[in-house]
């Protein structure tokens, strides 16, 4: 019978060990949300902050667009429809909608393709038309 009451108080003394862990575990996950509830916080006012930000440029840059799509359509009248219809053909098959580029290092900022120098040369002179 004592053995048994001491099994029990040993099973007891194991139990409150267990009970204690538990509640320092839980105590440490309650610092661990805190910390990450804080860092969300941070985040989200930065994340706020930025597309402020963002709303603000793209007001901006709506109006220029306007301004520029505007434009666009005017100086798409005074063009040749064959020039008109190579561009617009040009810029609906590529990936970037990029139709003139510049040529940096001998290759098409675009595409990337490489530029024999003798057409670089006459691009440059503006002697041939290319399109």
């Amino acid at each position: 019978m004592t053995k048994e009451v001491e099994f029990q108080e040993l099973e007891i003394q194991l139990a409150e060990k267990q009970i204690k862990e538990m509640k320092a575990s839980i105590e440490h996950k309650k610092e661990i949300i805190a910390q990450s509830k804080e860092r969300l916080e941070t985040k989200s006012n930065h994340l706020k902050h930025k597309k402020s930000e963002l709303d603000a440029i793209m007001a901006e840059t709506a109006k220029e667009e306007a301004f520029l799509t505007e434009k666009s359509e005017e100086y798409q009248k005074l063009i040749e429809e064959r020039l008109l219809a190579a561009y617009n053909r040009i810029r609906s098959s590529v990936r970037n909608g990029l139709a003139v580029v510049s040529i940096e290092r001998g290759a098409s900022a675009g595409s990337f393709f490489t530029i024999p120098p003798q057409t670089q040369v006459e691009i440059a002179a503006r002697k041939k038309n290319h399109y």
